[in-house]
């Protein structure tokens, strides 16, 4: 919005120059998402645990992750509405929001975002205990899916190839699948990061390590310049995810100084359900699908180890884990639950880092 407000005045006031640089206006919408977190944080925790919502511990779904977690019960939850009203207020102030790339990724955002506030208030209000069922919840990642695979498939500035990371001039045209893939990125995103949001602080955390590494991915992807060097595709346009990702990054670390262990508020599926979405559809946009596996390595491995452990017990009886997702396996060998966190944490940071590496192994 400042883009549009500020920018055009520069010829008469030469400061305002700045705001063509999508550098700076991807700090400021950091700072300023950040900012909202910090300051909302405290009117959000106290708002909701006057109407009661807050975490509630299941014991019948295991005895002792209800001990571990008891601690936990009542801690106020939703906490994923602030998150998301950071993200779209700094990023509609400081980014192009006629950019066609910001309105997808934000059409994205608020689609999970309202799938998931629909599951925590039949949760929260209704006393649901299960929420929206799995199937309703992967019927709204899938129509999701096609919406957004039927915009990028007939788009003539987007392309069908699917980018492999370390090589250069490779890639594989995915044709009549496309839209499908898509589809699988956006619903594995979504529940990777749901499922990841067992600890305080486990999944937000690891979703600001991703956002960095995409902001400068976005940044480079959209430079004509720096994608040319790097030899990776440019996409016109794309540099303003950069915005974008820096918002998620700022909202983020607000939300954490809130979420970290103890946590004094939780995201809930409003929050986890759109920020992986949000990092799918920026993955997708910016054509770094496969990266996804990389820096998000810790959510892959968590919706993994639930894979394996499901399909291990219906063929053989056995269990593989102790308990899933993985961070609860931890947990069960006694692990703290800080250094549970901390430690998928240095983990997010090194993958983070790696992920950008790759831009240079070509």
């Amino acid at each position: 919005m400042l883009y549009y407000l500020l920018y055009p005045l520069h010829n008469l006031i030469s400061a305002f120059n700045i705001f063509r640089y999508i550098t700076f206006r991807a700090a400021m919408a950091a700072l300023t998402a950040f900012l909202i977190s910090l300051i909302f944080g405290p009117v959000l925790i106290k708002k909701l645990k006057k109407l009661k919502i807050g975490e509630n511990i299941r014991k019948e779904d295991s005895a002792r992750l209800h001990e571990l977690h008891r601690s936990k019960q009542d801690t106020p939850t939703m906490g994923g509405i602030l998150v998301l009203a950071a993200i779209l207020s700094s990023t509609l102030l400081w980014a192009d929001i006629f950019n066609k790339y910001i309105i997808i990724v934000l059409f994205s955002t608020l689609w999970l975002g309202v799938t998931g506030f629909i599951d925590d208030y039949l949760k929260q209000i209704k006393k649901k205990s299960k929420g929206l069922t799995a199937t309703a919840k992967f019927t709204s990642q899938i129509v999701l899916g096609l919406i957004l695979g039927s915009i990028l498939l007939f788009d003539p500035q987007n392309s069908i190839n699917l980018e492999f990371p370390f090589l250069k001039n490779t890639s594989l045209d995915l044709d009549g699948l496309y839209i499908i893939f898509v589809i699988l990125v956006i619903a594995g995103t979504s529940n990777a990061v749901n499922l990841t949001d067992g600890l305080d602080g486990l999944a937000i955390g690891i979703v600001v390590m991703v956002a960095l590494a995409f902001s400068v991915l976005s940044y480079v992807t959209g430079n004509i310049k720096f994608s040319d060097y790097l030899f990776i595709p440019f996409i016109k346009g794309s540099g303003e995810l950069t915005v974008f990702c820096s918002s998620i990054l700022g909202a983020g670390l607000g939300f954490l100084w809130f979420n970290c262990y103890p946590a004094s508020i939780f995201m809930g599926d409003v929050g986890s359900l759109a920020l992986g979405g949000a990092l799918g559809t920026v993955a997708l946009l910016i054509k770094k699908e496969l990266l996804l596996v990389v820096v998000g390595g810790i959510f892959v491995l968590e919706a993994l180890s639930v894979i394996l452990q499901v399909g291990s017990f219906r063929l053989t009886k056995k269990r593989i884990f102790k308990i899933t997702p993985l961070h609860h396996h931890f947990q069960f060998l006694n692990w703290p639950e800080n250094k549970v966190i901390v430690r998928f944490w240095i983990i997010a940071g090194l993958l983070a880092l790696l992920t950008i590496v790759t831009l240079k192994i070509r």
